[in-house]
């Protein structure tokens, strides 16, 4: 069969198709993926990083999970410190800690195709501001505040996008892979507002503003001490952060205005610096003499986390203290959230979906090919078809591949919607090649391609309210079944109508 131009065509975008979904950055590469490191743990101290691939231990390969498990396991049982030697694609990276490497790690991925929460599991959330409407601007100013307290709680694997339904109300849309829903709506819930008072004066609050730096590792960050209390313990966590020259100065006038009181442990101004996270007392700190009307730009802030064991206790400082660093840096959300629905994911019910759908697919063409056959008679035609219809998904999965487009069950739905679109309008152009045999094969084809164009353009402008309709939880639907359905008119509708104008020479 002599090649027209079209089916070159739908040969060479078959061919980059197929370049963008399986040539990673990791092609060729043997080894784990690390997907996640723990903010401020010792592995993220030491040297590992998100993204690094762990290649060996000890000089020991490393090639699947298993190996990476195995290696890792039967370590950091005795509690005492052990050194491990990591090989990755950065270099030799020495860990020395009493316990296991805080990381996650995942196997290198094949392809460039990115799943969503409903195929890779995770948890999502969508919001809008309590009692609030709030304007296209304020959501993306929104956006950036949340993008940036979970980047600093160490979460990159996250979607936040702007969404509204159809009555204009507009949303914010979170997706986390990995969480929890309770961890999700601890991250968000609270809107975080941090407040350092002296007496009714406010002296700085979170955020960039007036803090310029936020200690968060030894010695200027540290859990003190612990100490039973009653039937529990708990440990005290200290940390420093720098204000700026204007915070710095308002601190000077405020205590400067103070009277020195002097006690047995010390001599204190008569007001305490007292903090406020969300409106609530978290803690009050005395404030030595030696700072009265002194413009100072670093500030010691303290707290404390409690527990049935001294190892609970010290854990729960630890996260407090996290919980307030994150709030001194990033500033408090300037809206009171609310979760209008939190769903959770999980990820053994996406590969589930995704193998059953492979094999229905499957099922379906090959049952479609043999109604044509049945029906048309026609060996050729009926291949092509299924042919076609396989080329046509790979290259929608290249361009979601080549746009970073992440694959969810509504995108699933409209790449198996364009299928079907797909399927009925090769049955046309066989049907139009069949019948009418009275005038040419050219003006037959003519006729079954405005068939097609008319039904593409009907489809077209009902898929376009989808994009925001529902909040846009149907978005992945309009997107992915706009460029199946565009991808079939511009490309495989028209090799297929030349591939069946050679069947019928």
């Amino acid at each position: 069969m002599k090649l027209t131009w079209r089916i070159w065509i739908l040969l060479i975008v078959l061919v980059l198709s197929l370049i963008s979904i399986f040539v990673t950055p990791n092609f060729m590469k043997s080894g784990i993926l690390i997907s996640s490191v723990v903010s401020n743990s010792s592995a993220f101290e030491q040297g590992l990083k998100q993204g690094q691939i762990i290649t060996g231990v000890d000089g020991i390969k490393i090639k699947t999970l298993d190996d990476f498990s195995n290696s890792i396991s039967e370590r950091f049982t005795s509690g005492e410190s052990e050194k491990v030697i990591f090989q990755t694609s950065d270099g030799e990276i020495i860990y020395f800690s009493e316990t296991a490497p805080e990381i996650i790690v995942a196997a290198i991925p094949k392809t460039k195709i990115k799943t969503g929460l409903d195929l890779s599991g995770g948890s999502r959330a969508l919001i809008k501001a309590e009692n609030i409407d709030l304007t296209s601007d304020q959501v993306r100013t929104l956006i950036d505040v949340i993008s940036n307290r979970l980047n600093v709680y160490g979460i990159s694997d996250m979607k936040i996008l702007p969404v509204r339904d159809l009555s204009g109300n507009n949303f914010m849309s979170i997706e986390i892979a990995g969480a929890t829903p309770s961890d999700l709506e601890e991250l968000i819930s609270k809107q975080g507002k941090f407040e350092a008072k002296i007496g009714n004066e406010t002296v700085f609050v979170g955020g960039d503003k007036d803090i310029t730096s936020v200690s968060r590792n030894p010695p200027e960050a540290i859990i003190e001490r612990c100490d039973q209390s009653g039937d529990g313990y708990f440990c005290n966590f200290r940390f420093a952060i720098y204000l700026s020259e204007d915070a710095a100065k308002r601190h000077a006038k405020i205590t400067g205005k103070l009277e020195v009181n002097s006690t047995p442990s010390g001599s204190y101004l008569s007001m305490p610096l007292e903090l406020y996270l969300d409106d609530n007392l978290v803690d009050t700190l005395l404030i030595s003499e030696g700072l009265k009307g002194r413009v100072t730009t670093q500030i010691a802030i303290s707290g404390s986390g409690t527990g049935a064991t001294q190892i609970e206790a010290y854990e729960a400082a630890e996260e407090n203290m996290k919980k307030l660093q994150t709030v001194l840096i990033t500033g408090s959300l300037p809206y009171k959230l609310e979760i209008v629905k939190l769903d959770t994911i999980s990820p053994i019910l996406g590969k589930d979906f995704i193998r059953s759908i492979f094999i229905a697919g499957l099922a379906a063409l090959l049952a479609v090919s043999i109604v044509v056959f049945v029906r048309y008679r026609k060996v050729k035609a009926s291949f092509f078809l299924v042919l076609t219809s396989i080329s046509e998904v790979i290259i929608i999965l290249g361009i979601a591949s080549l746009i970073n487009w992440n694959l969810d069950l509504p995108s699933i739905a409209g790449i198996i919607a364009t299928i079907g679109m797909g399927i009925d309008s090769q049955i046309i152009v066989i049907d139009e090649a069949k019948h009418n045999k009275e005038i040419s094969i050219k003006e037959r084809m003519k006729r079954a391609m405005a068939i097609i164009m008319g039904a593409y353009f009907t489809a077209l402008v009902a898929l376009l309210p989808l994009l925001w309709a529902g909040a846009g939880l149907l978005k992945g639907f309009a997107i992915t079944t706009i460029i199946g359905i565009t991808v079939g008119v511009l490309i495989t509708r028209p090799a297929f109508v030349d591939i069946v104008k050679k069947i019928e020479d």
